[in-house]
């Protein structure tokens, strides 16, 4: 088994690949585990980039770019925005938690081995995989032939939704 795991890391694209996960997945619990605001953000943004990185490693440059772009980009600015608009007072921190920690990390360790091990005894089929080289090519063929009405609906949605946000934000000024 220990053969196997070394194996599996003397390849460069399984070792990436393991360092990415291990990124999403730790900024996730993170993000769900972080007392302040702020450090949430940024365990949110690894999680985003880090996805990204997976994305460059399955050959979707676009949506790894999207991913960026949108989402580690403009989403932790918006939250970063709407930090620095609320008002946060200083809380009473909770008592330490020791057991809880101990427990979530003896859970979490054990939840990665029994995937672990799973993933080891499970049979893929082997597939011929062909990349596509012009991938943002086809995907703006795709979108700009087969499927324009949503694209427009959405951006008719999103153009009202922003509208809609000016409209807000000039109410509670006045």
């Amino acid at each position: 088994m220990l053969e196997n795991f070394i194996d599996f890391l003397s390849n460069g694209e399984n070792l990436l690949f393991i360092i990415f996960s291990m990124l999403v997945i730790v900024g996730a619990v993170f993000l769900i585990n972080l007392q302040r605001v702020v450090h949430m953000v940024i365990a949110l943004a690894t999680t985003f980039i880090s996805l990204a990185g997976l994305y460059v490693m399955l050959d979707a440059e676009f949506l790894a770019f999207v991913q960026v772009l949108i989402y580690a980009g403009a989403m932790t600015i918006l939250m970063i925005f709407g930090i620095m608009m609320t008002k946060h007072e200083k809380q009473n921190e909770e008592p330490k938690r020791a057991l809880h920690n101990v427990l979530l990390l003896v859970g979490s360790i054990g939840f990665f081995i029994i995937l672990y091990l799973a993933i080891q005894d499970a049979v893929f089929p082997i597939q011929e995989f062909t990349s596509n080289e012009e991938n943002t090519k086809m995907i703006g063929i795709e979108l700009f032939t087969w499927h324009v009405i949503p694209f427009e609906l959405v951006s008719v949605l999103l153009t009202v939704a922003f509208i809609g946000a000016i409209i807000v934000a000039k109410r509670e000024e006045d």
